[in-house]
């Protein structure tokens, strides 16, 4: 085994992995047709078009795009009638917009820790969690790996709940053979710059609930409603519609992201495939019931104990220095300062003690076990993903063989 590059040996990539985002000749095709022949905003064809084949694309019948994700969601919430006070159920292990948006929404966030194996939301703690204020359970697709959608479609019959998905990172994910998104009332996906699909900022909500579709459309778009007049204002809504430039982009993604999933799929599979023969390192598992992941995150998990006790960050460390950069990710969200509440600004939190909240499997992943590759990395030639790889036999090899050489 070569010398590690962390101790001065060579590294095994020098060169960049694939770039992300990618530009096309398609997409700059578009956009001028869009500069020179539409509507750039209101009205726009090419808009009205990237609805309806975005729809169309998750086995929906209604798309909204929005100008961010974490809007996208806001309008979700309050399309599905959460109110001052309501709470909403929602994973500890995630990205913040999926709680500001709830707070947004002046209603409470209510964690569920999450699954070591998945790092999605343990659905079978859901109930536990509900109480006579709850509105809405609101899963996130971890990375584009499906979170458990018949457990928590079931419970959310069961107990009269609505459900929203935060689908921000699963463009294309399938749970038992249908995309993710309009499994419940409806779902939300972001446009922003690292995701699957990109237009530097941007989201969407799709839902085959046509009334939820209005009531969407409505928050979004100033208060007005479907069929009104101009000045017709029936909601507190915002201006939170996506130019016309931005969906000329996304539709020309929309020809590809079939053959970029198809990519990721073939990487991620050989690199599973060489991290389960390495003892320390676990792959994100997934349901029996995931027929396609949307690998916007390459997941695994970290034992400390395996490598002799070298720590995580260590095994960051070294593998950066081979050229390939793996990190932790979240932190637990209710430990954000956000949480650490003011009663001046939100007073309906006054008597939530989320400082006080530890939630194991969270806190594991988020401190100890979680394993991150951005995407980009499964988007490169099988010899790409054979130097990611190669690194990471390289590195937990040499911490195999001599683990006091890490802890110095």
């Amino acid at each position: 085994m070569n010398k590690l590059a962390l101790f001065g040996g060579t590294p095994v990539r020098t060169k960049p992995f694939p770039s992300w985002p990618r530009s096309s000749k398609e997409m700059k095709d578009q956009l001028i047709n869009t500069i020179e022949n539409e509507s750039w905003g209101v009205g726009s064809q090419v808009t009205n078009k990237f609805h309806a084949a975005f729809a169309a694309f998750h086995d929906a019948k209604f798309c909204i795009t929005t100008n961010s994700g974490t809007t996208a969601l806001w309008v979700a919430l309050k399309a599905a009638g959460v109110k001052a006070g309501d709470e909403v159920i929602l994973p500890a292990y995630t990205f913040i917009a999926t709680a500001s948006a709830v707070l947004m929404a002046n209603a409470v966030p209510v964690f569920v820790d999450a699954e070591l194996e998945t790092f999605n939301m343990d659905a079978d703690q859901i109930a536990a969690a509900i109480t006579e204020r709850t509105k809405v359970i609101m899963p996130v697709h971890i990375g584009g790996n499906p979170a458990d959608m018949d457990k928590i479609l079931a419970v959310a019959r069961l107990h009269d709940l609505k459900v929203i998905e935060d689908a921000a990172q699963a463009h294309g994910a399938e749970w038992d053979g249908k995309k993710v998104g309009a499994l419940g009332l409806g779902g939300i996906f972001s446009f922003q710059t690292s995701k699957n699909m990109t237009a530097g900022e941007g989201g969407a909500i799709i839902s085959n609930d046509e009334q939820f579709n209005n009531d969407c459309f409505s928050y979004h778009n100033c208060g007005r409603v479907v069929g009104g007049e101009w000045y017709e204002h029936q909601h507190l809504g915002g201006n939170f519609r996506l130019s016309a430039f931005a969906t000329a982009m996304l539709s020309a993604q929309l020809k590809t992201i079939d053959s970029d999933m198809n990519t990721r799929d073939q990487n991620r599979a050989l690199i599973d495939q060489a991290l389960n023969e390495i003892p320390g390192l676990t792959p994100v598992k997934l349901y029996p019931q995931v027929t396609r992941v949307a690998n916007h995150l390459y997941l695994a998990r970290y034992d400390k104990a395996a490598f002799g006790g070298i720590a995580r960050e260590k095994f960051y460390e070294a593998m950066r220095a081979e050229g390939v950069f793996t990190y932790a990710g979240y932190v637990p969200l209710y430990k954000e300062k956000l949480f650490i509440t003011n009663p001046d600004e939100y007073p309906w939190l006054k008597d939530r003690k989320y400082r006080e909240m530890y939630m194991p499997n969270t806190e594991k992943l988020c401190n100890e076990q979680s394993i991150w590759l951005k995407q980009n990395y499964l988007l490169g030639s099988v010899a790409d993903t054979q130097d990611v790889i190669d690194a990471f036999v390289k590195v937990t090899t040499a911490m195999h063989q001599n683990p006091a050489l890490f802890k110095k």
